[in-house]
Formats: C-alpha cells, sequence, structure tokens
C-alpha cells in the first residue's frame, strides 16, 4: 500500500514539473554588448523581438570595440550616444542601454519610417577605468572612488573626448576651471574618427547625446547660427522630458565639442545633460525620446 502512495505522489511530481517546464514564460534577455569580430553590419546573436543588428565603428585605444546598435529600417535614422566622457558620466551609458532595452521589448515605440541607432559607449576605455567592465555594466560596478571616476572622462591618451571635435578645436580646452588635453588636433583620437567616420556614410536625421551634469536640452551650433530642425529638436525634447531648454552652453567656453561639430556638418543635433552624475532620470528621458521619435515619424 504505501509504495502505491509513494509511485503515485511520484507521479504527480513529476507531471507538475513537466507542465511547468512546458508552460512557463519565457523571458527574454535584454540586449547586451557581445564581443564581435567583423566590422561591418551583422545580426545580434539572440533572439531580438524588434530587427536589431549592430555595427562595430571601430576600436578604442586600448582596442575595445565601439558599438552602434540599430533597430528598425526606416530611412530616416535617429541617433542617441552616451558615455562619451566614459566612466566620469557613466550614468549616460545606462540611460542609452535603457533604450536599447526598451526598444527591444517595445518595438512599435519605433514609427514605420524611422531607424534608431544607439552607441551606448563612446569612450569605452574611459569607462573600464570606472566600472572595471566592458560592455554592460550596473550601478554596483561603479567605483567610489572619486580621483578614478574623475579619471574615466578621458580616454587612454587622457584626451577628453568632447574637445577633439572639428569646431573651435584647440589643443588645450576648458572643463568647468580645469585645463585639459583636446589632442593634438581635431579627430586625432580613434574614438571620435570612428564617430566622424559613421556620421559621414550615413545619411543622419537627427542626433541627441547625453552628457552630465546640468539638467537640460542645449542646442547646437558652429558660427552658423542653430539650425530650425535642431530648435524644434531641442523644443521638443525639453518638453515632453520637463528639462529647461537653451539655445547654447554657456556656462563656459567650450571647444572641439561634438555636437556642435554636428552642427558644423548641418546635422540636427542637442546635448541633453542629466541632473546629476548618478541618475538616469530613465521616465524623464524616455518621454523625452519618445516625443523626438514621434515627430520623425512625420
Amino acid at each position: 500500500m504505501k509504495k502505491t502512495i509513494f509511485l503515485v505522489i511520484g507521479a504527480l511530481i513529476i507531471g507538475m514539473g513537466v507542465y511547468y517546464y512546458t508552460k512557463a514564460p519565457v523571458v527574454t534577455a535584454p540586449v547586451t554588448e557581445a564581443p564581435v569580430t567583423a566590422t561591418t553590419t551583422e545580426k545580434v546573436v539572440q533572439k531580438p523581438i524588434v530587427d536589431t543588428t549592430k555595427t562595430v565603428l571601430g576600436t578604442s585605444v586600448q582596442k575595445r570595440d565601439i558599438t552602434a546598435y540599430h533597430f528598425g529600417t526606416g530611412a530616416k535614422e535617429v541617433l542617441f550616444v552616451g558615455g562619451i566622457h566614459g566612466g566620469y558620466e557613466w550614468n549616460t551609458a545606462l540611460v542609452a542601454y535603457e533604450l536599447m532595452d526598451y526598444l527591444t521589448s517595445n518595438p512599435k515605440t519605433i514609427p514605420e519610417n524611422v531607424k534608431v541607432t544607439v552607441i551606448p559607449v563612446l569612450n569605452p576605455d574611459g569607462l573600464k577605468k570606472v566600472t572595471g567592465k566592458d560592455g554592460r555594466f550596473t550601478k554596483a560596478d561603479v567605483s567610489t572612488s572619486d580621483n578614478v571616476v574623475i579619471s574615466g572622462r578621458f580616454n587612454a591618451n587622457n584626451v577628453d573626448l568632447n574637445r577633439n571635435f572639428d569646431c573651435d578645436w584647440q589643443a588645450k580646452g576648458v572643463w568647468m576651471t580645469e585645463t585639459v588635453s583636446g589632442g593634438k588636433k581635431a579627430f586625432s583620437e580613434v574614438e571620435s574618427t570612428a564617430f566622424k567616420n559613421y556620421v559621414e556614410t550615413h545619411n543622419l536625421a537627427g542626433v541627441v547625446v547625453w552628457y552630465s551634469s546640468a539638467g537640460g536640452v542645449f542646442s547646437s551650433s558652429c558660427h552658423n547660427g542653430v539650425l530650425p530642425e535642431t530648435k524644434t529638436l531641442t523644443s521638443t525634447y525639453a518638453k515632453a522630458s520637463g528639462y529647461p531648454a537653451y539655445e547654447s552652453f554657456d556656462f563656459y567656453k567650450i571647444t572641439g565639442d561634438m555636437p556642435n561639430w554636428l552642427a558644423k556638418k548641418n546635422i540636427p543635433a542637442i546635448s541633453v545633460l542629466l541632473t546629476t552624475h548618478q541618475d538616469t532620470e530613465w521616465t524623464k528621458n524616455l518621454a523625452g525620446v519618445k516625443a523626438v521619435l514621434n515627430y520623425y515619424a512625420k
């Protein structure tokens, strides 16, 4: 009798296990920055919900891949960039990764005529200094040393990449009250050159670059006035996100700035400065991104 009871109970347990295994929901992993060997666009190795590809723009000074992730296949390409200041502004890389996760899970956010490209980290060497990781990281990985975090602003050549672009470039730039290196010449750094090459081989409708920290949306220009499209992009993102809008960054003199170089090439570009160095302010930025995508859907 006991043997029969044990056999019945065992059958029930096995049956429940089989049911759970076959009926349990499948969890899809977020997009991660997996190693890439090719330098051309290729399919992301996973099961994306949205049509996702990635392109290796080039490598950093220390040979880390600089990768662009593409979502959707529309004719209008809108580019979002994080991590130009590496580990010093690590939250700008995190907000870019959060956007990638959101687009993967919510493909209908992307209008049919739009292609979204995200470069989560333009300065991977600077990010590695602070997080100790290549690619995806968490807030818990970030160094608690102020000196380490500050050092992560620069690439492996100790150049501030946002002083290395061809708009008012100078060998010695300014960061608040500090003098920083702008490189030996404009685009002397492999990271900025990789970005330049991508921009010049793609027809970009608009560019959003995340920085921290000031809390605002800033238009770009390079002695040619603010483009009407840039003004619209600035106001659209600012109104939806709740950040204040500014026509220019006037807190201190900026040389070799990336968005201003984009403006020099007549590409609408804005700088979105997160309020602090710790938070992604995801709700605010998601609202801004959605508003921009809806604008380009027209």
